[in-house]
């Protein structure tokens, strides 16, 4: 007879019972989230009776789904596409970092209230520095996007010193508000809207184009050869490599997708809802088993 070993690659959680208390993501798709993946592997790495759950939420119902989950004493939800700055209107109160960044990602239930937290901005540029070996001070970049995720990445590149910052956005009009904000707040940072001739360091994707196999390029390459950036960086993590990404290996450029991005942003809303120390390690390795099978 054959024998069967059972391998467990991490803790296994106790079944729920009326106790657990719960997370969820909202999103609209949802169905590419590796969240669930991510925060249930360190919720029981920690022991914690804590389950994490993912939810396909229209904006229209946004707020009812956000007053839902309150009402249900959830400890906090995450917000992904296309969610992130509805929900500044939908909050109690915004975090510092909300207010700094102007999106929310992150909510924690309190007691008082409903606060809203952006855990995205930092976890940018960190995913840059670990994936990427690149530091943004002094870069000249390319933002594709201008939606929540996009206007987080602006703001924070411009906090963050770049020399240049190039907006492209399919309404141009959002990407004209963006540079106002920015030239009003950091006056030092060079901003233009649309495509640059000369090259760059750093291409960014903040788009949701690339999320399905038939989305088209978030990149006009008739205006913008991949040839001209140095790396490409997408948000995107689920296909682990976008058409984007392909093409501009094939070009020869540095890439990276946004799975640092996801842990780190991850990371803090974690410690954000439990008060504890993410497991980072525990949290990776969930990632690249649920995005890479391995």
């Amino acid at each position: 007879m054959a024998e069967y070993k059972l391998r467990v690659s991490q803790p296994v959680q106790a079944a729920i019972n009326a106790a657990t208390r719960l997370c969820a993501v909202y999103g609209s798709p949802i169905g590419h989230s590796a969240s669930p993946a991510m925060h249930n592997a360190a919720f029981a790495a920690l022991g914690l009776d804590w389950r994490y759950l993912a939810f396909e939420v229209d904006p229209k119902n946004l707020r009812t789904a956000i007053a839902g989950a309150r009402a249900m004493n959830f400890a906090g939800l995450n917000l992904t596409v296309p969610h992130k700055l509805l929900a500044v209107e939908m909050v109690d109160e915004l975090d510092g970092s909300a207010k700094k960044w102007g999106a929310v990602n992150t909510i924690k239930f309190q007691p008082e209230g409903v606060i809203g937290f952006n855990t995205d901005a930092d976890a940018i540029t960190q995913s840059l520095r670990e994936d990427l070996k690149l530091e943004v001070r002094g870069a000249k970049v390319l933002l594709l996007g201008a939606g929540g995720a996009g206007r987080t990445a602006a703001l924070k590149l411009a906090a963050e010193n770049v020399a240049e910052l190039f907006l492209v956005n399919r309404t141009q009009s959002k990407a004209d508000e963006i540079a106002t904000e920015i030239k009003t707040q950091f006056p030092s940072v060079k901003i233009s809207v649309g495509y640059p001739k000369e090259n760059l360091d750093l291409l960014l994707n903040a788009t949701s184009l690339g999320l399905k196999v038939d989305d088209a390029s978030p990149l006009d390459e008739k205006q913008f050869s991949l040839k001209q950036a140095r790396a490409v960086y997408d948000m995107i993590y689920r296909p682990a490599e976008t058409k984007l990404l392909a093409a501009a290996k094939t070009a020869g450029c540095k890439t990276a997708n946004g799975l640092g991005m996801l842990l780190h942003q991850g990371a803090k809303a974690f410690e954000i809802w439990t008060g504890k120390p993410a497991p980072l390690d525990v949290m990776r390795r969930a990632l690249e088993q649920n995005i890479y099978g391995h």
